[in-house]
């Protein structure tokens, strides 16, 4: 049995059209990188221009297009599109701003807490040894893990590098420094049960979790109330109280009593 490149008998390549749902400044945004490049490091020509390089990645990474097909359809081989693909995600990875940098753009702008989660991006499922790793038992499909930040109003201010899929969310939280970060630059953050036990610290907390009850430990009130509370009750609390680095209420501390209504006292009794 030998390989061969020859194509089977009454067979032809065909090229099919798609249509991308793709606004003009990303490809405009795209192009831009990729001229800027080939000025910075000479390169004399390309075989297609950086508008049709920039269309092709970014079919690439939007549908997940076989790299042959996409190369067959531009008369290119498909090491030059992966080519094209490396390069111009590198480019895109170097805009990213670094953690400490956009926690201080958002102390700067007064901010007082941000939001931090987990997330978990479909991929296809890998060959070999690496299959495994990009499993994620949770979600019960294959992908690769991405931490994020966003601010008070949910807008993304920075997200992680990529890792396996089956990586935990204190895992990709402690290999990033999130909490080192966090304190240098001053706010707190809210995040979900998936980062219980990453701020042990209960004097001084900076990331405010939840608390799960079990069937024979009940919640105390003091632990009812971070779990119960929307991001815009916890944000107020935070910059209210005066007793933590950041603003926070120490999660064993008693949660203070409505005041009383000086209207109606018997209805209040």
């Amino acid at each position: 049995m030998t390989n061969t490149k020859e194509r089977a008998k009454d067979t032809c390549p065909l090229v099919c059209q798609c249509r991308l749902r793709l606004s003009t400044q990303t490809v405009d945004h795209l192009s831009d990188l990729l001229r800027r490049h080939l000025k910075a490091i000479r390169s004399r020509w390309r075989i297609l221009p950086p508008g049709r390089i920039a269309v092709i990645v970014l079919a690439v990474l939007r549908h997940d297009q076989r790299l042959a097909d996409m190369a067959g359809g531009s008369n290119v081989s498909d090491s030059t599109v992966r080519r094209w693909r490396d390069e111009l995600i590198g480019l895109l990875g170097a805009q990213a701003p670094r953690l400490d940098r956009a926690l201080k753009k958002i102390a700067k702008q007064g901010g007082e807490v941000v939001l931090t989660d987990g997330t978990l991006i479909d991929t296809q499922r890998r060959t070999g040894k690496a299959d495994r790793r990009h499993y994620s038992g949770k979600h019960r499909r294959h992908g690769q893990q991405f931490l994020a930040l966003t601010d008070e109003n949910g807008r993304l201010i920075w997200i992680s590098a990529a890792r396996p899929g089956r990586t935990h969310d204190n895992t990709a939280a402690r290999h990033d420094h999130i909490l080192t970060h966090l304190r240098a630059a001053g706010p707190g953050a809210m995040a979900d049960f998936g980062f219980q036990g990453l701020d042990n610290d209960f004097l001084d907390p900076v990331i405010v979790t939840g608390y799960t009850a079990s069937r024979t430990h009940k919640l105390t009130p003091a632990r009812r109330m971070p779990t119960e509370s929307s991001p815009s009750d916890v944000h107020r609390s935070i910059t209210a109280s005066p007793t933590s680095r950041t603003g926070g209420p120490s999660p064993n501390s008693a949660p203070t009593p409505p005041a009383r209504p000086a209207s109606c006292v018997l209805c209040w009794a």
